[in-house]
């Protein structure tokens, strides 16, 4: 059976940290695809608002291209409004009926889970992917025991270990803001395209609030 990662997020900008995350997940769990799928509006961020959506894509672009494994998926940025991961999980369900799709995200976010919308059908839906940074504990599974039966909620369980790495895409803009040097925290042609668009420069105070 074909199986596919859902890599979601703002990626503004996206960093080397998103890319070592994808590519441990790829590997650990034989993912054929990551997807990397880029949110029009975080519901978790509805008071912030990324930079333009276009620029977002091309850093995406430029930071995947040498990795045939890693694709990126415009759906919701082409959607707008606010992003709701069961939207394009069912999206996705269509276009791959016969495929694993495993959502990955932080294992400390598992938690949140059940405040997701209509959590249960997601999990029906997906397997969860939870990347244990720096190889710490279990992720939280018995936050989502209740929403799916017992044989299912098994089934989805899928950790993966990962590096701890202390980068963020709101750090980064600070950085940029503060006329900071990013090399080696982003991909080279990331970095000139920041560079060269301008990037980030002028927001120290719009882009301080974001994660």
């Amino acid at each position: 059976m074909q199986r596919i990662g859902m890599f979601g997020g703002s990626f503004d900008p996206i960093h080397i940290a998103h890319l070592i995350l994808a590519e441990c997940c790829r590997e650990a769990l034989e993912l054929e695809q990551v997807l990397f799928i880029p949110a029009f509006i975080s519901p978790l961020k509805q008071d912030s608002h990324p930079i333009d959506a276009k620029h977002r894509v091309e850093m995406i672009r430029l930071a995947i291209g040498g990795n045939p494994a890693f694709r990126i998926d415009t759906r919701e940025l082409d959607r707008g409004g606010v992003s709701y991961t069961i939207d394009t999980v069912r999206d996705l369900r269509q276009e791959y009926p016969n495929a694993e799709l495993v959502l990955l995200m932080g294992a400390d976010s598992v938690r949140d889970l059940p405040k997701w919308r209509s959590p249960g059908e997601l999990l029906e839906l997906v397997s969860i992917g939870a990347i244990s940074r720096g190889g710490l504990g279990e992720p939280p599974w018995e936050s989502i025991r209740g929403l799916v039966n017992e044989e299912r909620w098994l089934q989805l369980q899928k950790r993966i270990d990962a590096p701890q790495l202390e980068l963020s895409s709101g750090s980064l803009r600070q950085r940029i803001a503060s006329g900071q040097s990013i090399r080696y925290q982003v991909p080279a042609p990331v970095e000139m395209y920041i560079q060269q668009h301008q990037l980030y420069f002028n927001a120290a105070k719009q882009y301080s609030r974001r994660l």
